[in-house]
């Protein structure tokens, strides 16, 4: 059998058995040494294949699929530092909860650690920041080897979607020649498939359900906390379940909770607003906090959790990931929230039909947290409103009231997602919330908001800051190459516009040069580069009327709003200093159990 032969038989069993597994795309980058794969991957009559130039776009470009499309997409790169540029991407993926198959074709054996070039390390290069990493066999038509390479296959899938989903990598190593046979689909067929592994998540048992359940009866003063997840069942579930035991939920934008038909008076979404108010705080002081997701976007969420450290906390999370950074969790339980949530709602109905009551008059506690979202978001709507100029959060609030139904929002990490969750209120109209909120980084995020785009029916809009903006400018190749509906909102305040919010801010002697970097960018010229459509808007009705276009044309458009620093930090602390009055919180609060002081009304 020629080599040819054996590299279409060996990576054509390894493809093949991909595609059974689950695998339906593939993201791949030009290179010499990952030619076996990249023709094999081509020559699938089923799987799709996005090609990129840049090796860091393309895999955050997969990663964006995978988080739309909730299912695992493989990344190929030659070998050499192509691998280290996929390193980004796959932190992120590990941390988010990705599911991403990483394929790195490799030198052979015989030529690592002797100065050929195009040759680093790249045994176990991702470290712990994948769910399993193998060094695959040389190719080999033998039946074991065949086997082997199936069943890795099957193997990578399935450990990358189990459980809090992740990350895998296979390193191929592969001898020159390197052009496989162009067998017929016959002449490659091996016996057998892939190795399939069914991943599921564990559901809670009888004995947990049963816990909850009774802090549900016994205390009154309840919360829930839904973080960042991506399963959009849970939001009917949990709500529901809200609605019976009368317990506030606060939804963090990522929580895909915050909006929907399963929206009900329960759901809050402007509490990142009033917790910044002490007396409200301490006027809101909880008994019990059952908490989903990972750790939320809002400071001032956070802040209470640990403000209230001495109350039973509840995290509950799909494996021993314990999201939980500032150790606010007394218990944390290993479950599918979902299954969590169905079971609860069964068990409190239940409960009530053998007319048991919940204990305390619960309907003061749950209007305090209510009155509390009423006032900020009135007070919020009236100052918005009101400007001349769209600030940073009025962007936010104006998207929100535009956006089309069913359509995706992709925030830049630094200030976008914090002034997303800030803004952009709870409501019944259905929408979808992502960001790359793994490891957090401003890199990858146009390539990641394009890779949603491709995947998803809908409009996709992302909002996204100037720098990380910059950072990523290569992933707009993507735009034209694909040209999926992509509303990119930039938000151009010539710098880190979020260092102006934390301590480094008080250092003026060396803060612009630090940490505003200002760029002087214009980014008009970058749009016309990729034959992007460009418009720079200031006022409230340019920016609709540019928003509304955008949703009407297919394809990417670019919006622009230039804002400055220093005005948006001191327009954010008027808004929160306005929103603490607008409260009226009361100084003599009654923390008595089975007692809560309502808020005065706006």
């Amino acid at each position: 059998m020629t080599q040819g032969e054996t590299l279409a038989k060996y990576v054509g069993a390894f493809v093949d058995a991909l595609w059974d597994a689950g695998v339906e795309d593939v993201c791949l980058c030009p290179g010499s040494r990952s030619t076996p794969l990249a023709l094999m991957i081509m020559r699938h009559e089923r799987i799709k294949v996005w090609t990129h130039l840049d090796e860091r776009s393309c895999a955050f470009f997969a990663l964006g699929m995978a988080k739309a499309n909730r299912r695992p997409v493989a990344i190929l790169c030659s070998s050499g530092t192509a691998a280290v540029n996929f390193a980004p991407a796959v932190f992120e993926a590990f941390n988010a909860g990705v599911s991403l198959i990483v394929l790195t074709a490799d030198r052979p054996q015989e030529l690592r650690d002797v100065g050929a070039t195009q040759t680093i390390d790249q045994v176990h290069l991702y470290g712990r920041s994948v769910k399993w990493s193998a060094e695959m066999l040389l190719p080999d038509a033998a039946p074991e080897s065949l086997r082997y390479v199936r069943m890795a296959a099957g193997r990578a899938v399935a450990v990358s979607s189990d459980g809090h989903p992740g990350p895998v990598h296979l390193n191929f190593p592969f001898r020159e020649p390197l052009v496989p046979d162009r067998l017929p689909a016959a002449a490659r067929a091996v016996e057998g498939r892939a190795t399939l592994g069914f991943p599921s998540l564990p559901r809670p048992s009888s004995r947990v359900v049963s816990v909850i359940a009774r802090h549900f009866f016994s205390q009154h003063r309840g919360v829930i906390v839904c973080g960042p997840q991506d399963d959009p069942a849970l939001a009917q579930e949990v709500t529901s379940v809200a609605q019976l035991i009368h317990y506030p939920v606060l939804a963090d934008v990522l929580s895909q909770v915050r909006c929907g038909e399963h929206h009900n008076a329960t759901v809050l979404g402007a509490y990142d607003n009033f917790l910044r108010d002490r007396p409200t705080v301490d006027a809101l002081r909880p008994e019990f906090i059952l908490r989903f997701g990972a750790t939320p976007v809002s400071k001032p969420l956070s802040g209470y959790l640990q403000r209230y450290r001495d109350v039973p906390q509840i995290l509950v999370s799909p494996d021993l990931t314990w999201r939980d950074p500032d150790q606010s969790a007394e218990t944390v339980i290993t479950a599918d929230a979902t299954s969590l949530c169905s079971a609860l709602r069964a068990e409190v109905t239940k409960r009530l039909e053998r007319t048991m009551e919940l204990e305390g008059d619960r309907e003061p506690w749950l209007a305090a947290w209510q009155q509390a979202e009423r006032s900020t978001v009135s007070h919020l709507s009236t100052a918005f409103a009101g400007e001349a100029s769209v600030s940073e959060g009025g962007a936010f609030w104006q998207l929100e009231r535009v956006l089309p139904d069913k359509a995706i929002v992709f925030a830049g990490n630094s200030m976008p997602v914090r002034d997303l969750d800030t803004f952009f209120g709870s409501s019944t109209r259905p929408a979808s919330f992502l960001a790359n909120r793994g490891a957090s980084g401003i890199d990858g995020v146009v390539s990641s908001a394009l890779g949603a785009a491709v995947k998803s029916q809908e409009r996709v809009v992302l909002a996204i800051g100037d720098v990380s903006f910059y950072h990523d400018m290569n992933g707009l190749l993507a735009a034209r190459r694909y040209n999926p509906n992509l509303t990119i909102v930039l938000i151009n305040n010539d710098g880190g516009g979020i260092f102006s919010f934390l301590p480094q801010y008080d250092d003026q002697d060396d803060f612009e040069a630090l940490f505003g970097t200002p760029h002087g960018l214009d980014f008009a010229p970058a749009a016309e580069l990729y034959g992007l459509p460009f418009e720079r808007v200031s006022t409230p009705a340019e920016y609709e009327t540019a928003l509304r276009a955008s949703f009407d044309r297919p394809g990417v458009s670019i919006i622009e709003l230039r804002t400055i620093r220093t005005e948006n930090l001191e327009a954010h602390r008027s808004l929160w200093r306005d929103v603490a009055t607008a409260l009226n919180a009361p100084t003599d609060v009654d923390h008595t159990p089975g007692s809560v002081t309502p808020l005065a009304a706006q």
